[in-house]
């Protein structure tokens, strides 16, 4: 088939290489978001998708709304049997839609229909399921309730990280969006009907998710600070400033310390939760680089009885 792959960030580039490499099919074109502002001097650099295609000499489109007419038109010259879609980042209009004669497919991280929307990694992570996956779904007007073609499991292990868990599905899910091109070029894949039931949505996470409620056990704790790495990144508040949470674990043998409450030895560093204390392995005080949790608590010099997210009392 003629292919125009949709996709934007990094994530998406492994289903793009998987593509290429396949042989099978032709990627004539590649749509992705327009250049953004990146780094400290806020210069505009090309998507990870955009790069990878130039790299292989294919045509990059950069719409700034997949509605352009502009776009629209040149994706009609180019007449692709199907538009196979990774995390491109945009609403695809209908008239968009309408092009392929075999439609968009898009790769989603979750086993449809659990966790449609932008997040589903980042809330299978912090919902604490224990399997995850991919699907590759044709795409329609509503939100990721497209029919199947197919899917992929993934275990979440204990310390993953969304990040983690994203690494790993998105090479898992590029042998899939290969396969399922395969299957839909020769016939012997047909989309089925997503059930009705175990629907659950999985909205951007934002920044006020991302704050830690210290009265909340600390599974919960744990599972918020690993389901929002690298991204928007777990935080709280010490001193009146904002402190991330890059790597915490609970320690069940603690359970002396009220919610928040910080504990510092001279190697390791506990805090308080509504069941058993977590450990800060990893933190990012507020304008700094991420350090040890031990290190920063010898920095500000705890005092007893001081809390996380509680105002400065000392």
């Amino acid at each position: 088939m003629k292919l125009v792959f949709a996709g934007t960030p990094e994530v998406a580039v492994p289903a793009l290489d998987a593509l290429i490499a396949s042989g099978r099919h032709e990627v004539a074109a590649v749509v992705t978001r327009p250049d953004a502002p990146a780094g400290r001097g806020r210069r505009l650099v090309a998507s990870p998708v955009a790069e990878r295609a130039e790299e292989a000499g294919i045509e990059v489109l950069k719409p700034a709304k997949p509605r352009d007419e502009q776009f629209l038109a040149r994706l009609r010259e180019i007449a692709p049997d199907c538009c196979p879609v990774v995390a491109y980042g945009a609403l695809l209009p209908k008239a968009a839609l309408d092009i392929p004669a075999r439609g968009w497919v898009n790769l989603h991280f979750s086993l449809l229909p659990a966790w449609r929307g932008a997040a589903p990694v980042q809330h299978a992570v912090m919902a604490g399921d224990e399997i995850t996956g991919a699907a590759t779904f044709l795409i329609e007007e509503g939100l990721d309730s497209g029919p199947v073609y197919g899917t992929v499991t993934e275990e979440v292990r204990p310390t993953d990280t969304s990040g983690d868990l994203l690494t790993r599905l998105a090479f898992a899910g590029a042998g899939l969006l290969a396969a399922t091109m395969d299957g839909i070029e020769d016939g012997s894949l047909k989309a089925v009907p997503q059930p009705a039931d175990g629907i659950s949505l999985a909205p951007k996470i934002t920044v006020e998710m991302a704050h830690i409620d210290w009265a909340a056990p600390a599974l919960r704790v744990d599972r918020v600070v690993r389901g929002c790495t690298p991204a928007p990144g777990a935080w709280t508040v010490f001193r009146g400033e904002r402190l991330k949470l890059v790597q915490a674990a609970p320690v069940t043998d603690r359970t002396e310390l009220a919610p928040g409450e910080i504990s510092a030895a001279k190697n390791n560093v506990y805090v308080g939760t509504g069941s058993h204390a977590v450990e800060l392995l990893w933190v990012q005080p507020q304008g700094k680089k991420p350090m040890r949790g031990a290190d920063w608590a010898r920095g500000v010099r705890i005092a007893p009885g001081e809390r996380l997210g509680a105002p400065d009392v000392r």
